[in-house]
């Protein structure tokens, strides 16, 4: 059975609700409240679990939030390994408004983090065994941006593949370090790294290639949100056509991806398979309002309907 950990820097108490219409001023009563661990490792790690794995979350917490976030991870009966700081633990907030269709997110930045509290984190990977590593999520302030590229060289010494997804500065310094097993940006992402629109799927591909060829990444997966996903290493880039779902949310469709390709990487599959099953898990996600991200009984049905085609 496949063991990885999981690191989330930034994690947050995802809150969800339904509205009818949101309007300024006006109490606006909700329905089907949610209420959910996040953050990309541990989102990752719930699905990672559902799928058959074995996850530990490490994450950074503080406050009554943090003491409220860790019950929310264990009522997941993930396993956890908290690093403890000073600042509050971020709340996110979704609200799907019916009258439209529209989905209203708010996220905080998060609480500035001291280098005594992220130098700890360090240290407790140091100490953690697993496969690999998925580090995912924004950076909160206080850390250096080349925190990820800092984690790769330490886990590489340890032959352990890191995952990285994560966006702007802490993107570009991770990269640059080299050494990340899979790289996992979206088209956005993508974009701001290489400084210029990518219009089409080609162009995105050859955006990752570079990457690839340079020796930063092994693999890049770029997700691109209705229109589907490039995988990109050094066997060519294939693309995934979008599945033809309605999408209730787009809260954890990311994090769903990354944990289906993990697994199925970490149990065995080849590459271009395991992208496949990112794909399955990402449009699985987007099934359900809220955040309760990718369930196995879905994938296993999408993942039929996957097709990918050489670029």
């Amino acid at each position: 059975m496949p063991a990885i950990a999981t690191l989330t820097l930034n994690p947050t108490i995802d809150v969800a609700y339904e509205v009818d219409r949101i309007v300024p001023t006006h109490k606006i009563r909700t329905t089907h409240e949610y209420y959910n661990p996040g953050g990309g490792g541990i989102n990752v790690a719930r699905v990672f679990v559902r799928l058959g794995g074995n996850a530990r979350v490490i994450y950074m917490s503080g406050g009554a939030t943090g003491a409220a976030l860790d019950g929310l991870i264990d009522l997941h009966q993930l396993v956890r390994t908290r690093v403890p700081i000073a600042g509050p633990t971020r709340i996110a907030l979704d609200a799907l408004e019916h009258e439209s269709g529209k989905e209203y997110r708010f996220t905080p930045a998060g609480p500035t983090v001291s280098e005594a509290e992220w130098t700890a984190c360090l240290d407790v990977i140091d100490r953690t065994p697993c496969d690999w590593l998925v580090a995912s999520g924004s950076l909160p302030p206080g850390m250096p941006a080349d925190f990820y590229a800092t984690l790769a060289r330490r886990l590489a010494a340890r032959g352990i593949p890191l995952v990285l997804d994560t966006s702007g500065e802490a993107l570009r310094a991770g990269l640059a370090g080299g050494r990340i097993a899979l790289a996992k940006p979206s088209r956005g992402e993508l974009e701001a790294l290489v400084g210029h629109k990518l219009e089409s799927v080609g162009a995105v591909a050859g955006a990752a290639m570079g990457i690839v060829q340079a020796g930063q990444a092994r693999i890049v997966a770029t997700t691109l949100g209705h229109e589907g996903a490039v995988l990109s290493h050094e066997g060519g880039s294939v693309y995934a056509q979008a599945l033809p779902i309605e999408a209730q949310s787009a809260v954890g469709a990311g994090d769903s991806f990354v944990a289906g390709m993990v697994y199925a990487l970490a149990t065995g599959a080849p590459i271009e398979e395991a992208f496949r099953h990112g794909v399955a898990a990402g449009s699985a996600a987007v099934l359900r309002a809220g955040t309760d991200l990718a369930r196995p009984a879905d994938i296993a049905r999408l993942l039929e309907q996957v097709r990918i085609t050489r670029l």
